[in-house]
């Protein structure tokens, strides 16, 4: 028997009207045109491409409907009206809710589109039941970040956490708010700084500052087991990492 479980802390949000495609495709990260093709991952940055929010977008027969987590969904709304201008666009909060969960996907679910090993989702009006899985030690292991955790609103990059391997961004479809910065990124030699997957040995909260030879050297943000995901300059890791008492190990990505 599937189980469909309510994703905790989600908003779902209904673009709607005539230019409502149009509109987000000058905005999001990623191809809205894609849409026809299944939902999409995506996020809205500042001029300056700064992380604002990521989501996921869903076709719904004569709207968008648009998943993100729940702290960012006013601000979000607030900044598509914002850039709404004389579009023929409709911003709304619905009562709908975000299922999640493993194995066979029912009918009007999808594959999560950041990771197949987290999934499948579902826009849903009625709530779902818990399931006992633990999410974030399955996004750990796929290295994926989370909204208002390792995403932090204007302070991350995008292509620092892995956007470019999650769907997150295309770099073919054009100008969006941010581009020019997150183009500039993608033609540097290499990142600084990125999300690393880590091995924890011993405790350590999530936020601890990370040192490396005693300098400073990133933070520590989720912990799942023995494993978490860290936000490190990629020129201090090393073998003396230490995140409050917990030795922090970086491991290789396949």
């Amino acid at each position: 028997m599937t189980v469909k479980e309510t994703a905790p802390g989600r908003k779902v949000l209904a673009i709607g009207g005539a230019d409502a495609a149009d509109f987000l495709q000058g905005l999001v990260t990623t191809d809205v045109k894609k849409l026809s093709e299944g939902p999409i991952y995506t996020a809205l940055l500042t001029p300056q491409g700064k992380y604002l929010a990521d989501f996921f977008l869903i076709q719904d027969v004569e709207r968008i409907l648009l998943d993100v987590a729940e702290p960012l969904a006013a601000d979000l709304g607030k900044r598509l009206a914002m850039y709404r201008l004389r579009a023929k666009v409709q911003i709304e909060e619905t009562e709908l809710y975000v299922l999640r969960g493993l194995g066979e996907a029912p009918e009007g679910a999808f594959a999560d589109p950041r990771d197949p090993s987290l999934g499948w989702r579902m826009i849903s009006a009625t709530p779902g039941e818990a399931s006992g899985t633990d999410w974030d030690s399955l996004r750990v292991e796929a290295a994926i970040p989370e909204s208002c955790v390792e995403l932090v609103p204007n302070e991350s990059y995008i292509l620092e956490h892995r956007f470019a391997d999650i769907g997150g961004v295309d770099f073919r479809k054009g100008c969006y708010v941010g581009q020019e910065v997150t183009a500039r990124m993608r033609h540097k030699t290499e990142l600084k700084k990125g999300l690393v997957q880590v091995e924890v040995e011993g405790d350590a909260e999530p936020g601890t500052p990370i040192t490396s030879g005693g300098k400073p050297a990133g933070t520590l943000h989720t912990v799942a087991g023995s494993r978490g995901l860290a936000y490190l300059r990629h020129d201090r890791i090393g073998p003396e990492m230490e995140a409050g008492g917990a030795r922090i190990r970086a491991l290789p990505r396949d």
